[in-house]
C-alpha cells in the first residue's frame, strides 16, 4: 500500500493537516471525520481519521525514543525504535478504531466532554511489532504463565502535573493480537495518531490503544492502589479506574478492581455481577448509514442506501435497514471487500421510496445475537446497563451504540 498523509515531523495547523475532519477542539487537538461518506471507503485516509488527544501532542525524536519493558519478566529492557522495527517480526491489522465517546452528542441532557457525534471512528491499516514477540524474548517471571497477568501501557505525553495516560490489558489479549504500531496506512504515524509508536488493541475501544508508548509493564493486575495513584508524583490510575467507566450519577465514584474475569464490555452492561460500573474494553456492535447524508433530497424510483457496521472482537452477523424510523426492518446486503476480523463491514440496501419525509436507520447484530439498542435511557432511570432496548445514559457519555440517534432524515421528491 502506498504511504498516505503528511510528513509526521511537520507542525502545521490541525485543519491544514486534516482537511477531512471537523475540529471540535484545537488544543489539545480533538477532531472527528466531517462527513458520513468519509467512512464509505474500505480504508479511512489519514486526513479523515479522527484525532483524540488528552493532554498535548508531544514533539518526539524517534531516534531518541525508547519503550521500557518492565515488571514481571525475566529481564527488563529499553527498546529503541530501530530495534522494534528491525529485530522482531512485522505484522499488520485492519482495525476499526472507535473513540469510546463516539455518539456522546446524542445524550440528553448533555454528557460531559467534547460532543462527538458519528465521526470518532476510522478504519485503518496498523503495522508494527506484535507485543507477544517482545514478551517471548524477555519472558515472564512466573511459571503460571499468562493466567491473571495484565500488561499496562503508559503514554509519554503527560506534563509533570497531569495524570499519566495508562491502560491495562489482559496479557492473554496482548499475546493474541496487540501491536506496538509505528505505521498507519503504510506510513509513519502522524504525531496526533501516536508517532513514533502506539499500542493497538484490535477490536477494542480506542482508549485502550495508548499513544506515544514509553513503558509497558507486565503485572499481576491492573494499575490500582497507592503505588500507582502516586508514582513519582503522578497518578497512573485515573484513565483505567475512574475515566472510561459507565457511571450513571455525577456524585458516584466508580468501584475499582485490581483484576476481573469479565473483560467483555457487553457482558458488563447486561447483567454481570462482577462489575458495577462497566469498563470500556472491547467495542459494542454498531452501524450507521454513510449515504445519504442527513437532510438529503432524494429522487428516483430506486435509491441505494449504504453504510458500515462493526462489532469489536465478534463478527457482524447481519445488518437491517429501516426507512420508517425503526417501525419495520429489512435485511441489508453485505458488500466487500473483506479486510479481516476487526475491519468495518460494508452493506447496501436498495429502496423503492414513496414521496415524503423518511427517517432512515440501520441496526447491526453480532454473531452472538447481540443487537444495537434503539435509544439512550433517561438519566433519571439510573441505569448501569442495556435494558428495555435502551443504552444507559452516563455522566461521560461513553459507549453509545443506540441506532435511533444515528438515523438520518431525508426528503423524497415526487
Amino acid at each position: 500500500m502506498a504511504p498516505d498523509g503528511p510528513d509526521p515531523r511537520r507542525r502545521d495547523s490541525l485543519t491544514e493537516r486534516y482537511p477531512g475532519l471537523d475540529v471540535l477542539v484545537d488544543e489539545p487537538p480533538n477532531a472527528q471525520t466531517a462527513a458520513r461518506s468519509n467512512l464509505a471507503a474500505p480504508i479511512t485516509p489519514r486526513d479523515e481519521h479522527f484525532v483524540r488527544v488528552h493532554h498535548r501532542t508531544p514533539e518526539i525524536d524517534a531516534d531518541e525514543w525508547t519503550v521500557s519493558l518492565t515488571g514481571m519478566i525475566e529481564a527488563e529492557a529499553e527498546l529503541s525504535m530501530d530495534e522494534l522495527r528491525c529485530d522482531y517480526p512485522t505484522e499488520s491489522v485492519v482495525h476499526t478504531m472507535e473513540c469510546s465517546g463516539n455518539g456522546r452528542a446524542y445524550f440528553e441532557p448533555d454528557a460531559e466532554g467534547d460532543q462527538w457525534s458519528f465521526g470518532a471512528v476510522g478504519n485503518a491499516v496498523w503495522t508494527g511489532t506484535p507485543v507477544r514477540a517482545v514478551l517471548d524474548e524477555y519472558g515472564t517471571a512466573d511459571e503460571d504463565g499468562d493466567d491473571g497477568r495484565w500488561l499496562s501501557a503508559m503514554g509519554g505525553e503527560a506534563p509533570p502535573d497531569k495524570d499519566v495516560f495508562c491502560r491495562s490489558i489482559p496479557l492473554s489479549k496482548v499475546r493474541e493480537d496487540c501491536l506496538l504500531a509505528y505505521e498507519m496506512n503504510g506510513a509513519p504515524m502522524a504525531p496526533e495518531h501516536g508517532y513514533p509508536v502506539r499500542l493497538v488493541v484490535p477490536g477494542w475501544f480506542g482508549n485502550n490503544s495508548v499513544k506515544w508508548v514509553e513503558e509497558i509493564r507486565v503485572m499481576d493486575g491492573m494499575v490500582e492502589g497507592e503505588a500507582w495513584t502516586n508514582r513519582d508524583g503522578q497518578d497512573y490510575t485515573q484513565y483505567q479506574q475512574s475515566s472510561y467507566r459507565i457511571v450513571p450519577d455525577q456524585d458516584e465514584q466508580p468501584d475499582r478492581h485490581r483484576s476481573m474475569e469479565t473483560t467483555s464490555t457487553y457482558d458488563q452492561l447486561t447483567g454481570s455481577e462482577e462489575v458495577r460500573n462497566a469498563y470500556l474494553f472491547d467495542q459494542l456492535v454498531k452501524s450507521l448509514l454513510t449515504t445519504p447524508e442527513d437532510g438529503a433530497a432524494l429522487s428516483g424510483p430506486r435509491v441505494e442506501l449504504s453504510g458500515v457496521a462493526w462489532s469489536g472482537e465478534d463478527a457482524v452477523e447481519r445488518v437491517e435497514v429501516s426507512t420508517d424510523g425503526g417501525e419495520s426492518w429489512a435485511e441489508a446486503e453485505p458488500v466487500g471487500p473483506d479486510l479481516g476480523r476487526y475491519a468495518l463491514d460494508r452493506f447496501r440496501y436498495v429502496w423503492e421510496p414513496e414521496p415524503g419525509e423518511h427517517t432512515l436507520c440501520s441496526r447491526a447484530t453480532d454473531e452472538r445475537g447481540r443487537t444495537q439498542p434503539a435509544t439512550v435511557s433517561d438519566p433519571e432511570a439510573g441505569r448501569r446497563g442495556i435494558e428495555n432496548d435502551e443504552f444507559p445514559w452516563n455522566v461521560k457519555g461513553y459507549g453509545n451504540n443506540a441506532y435511533r440517534p444515528l438515523g438520518v432524515t431525508v426528503e423524497v421528491e415526487a
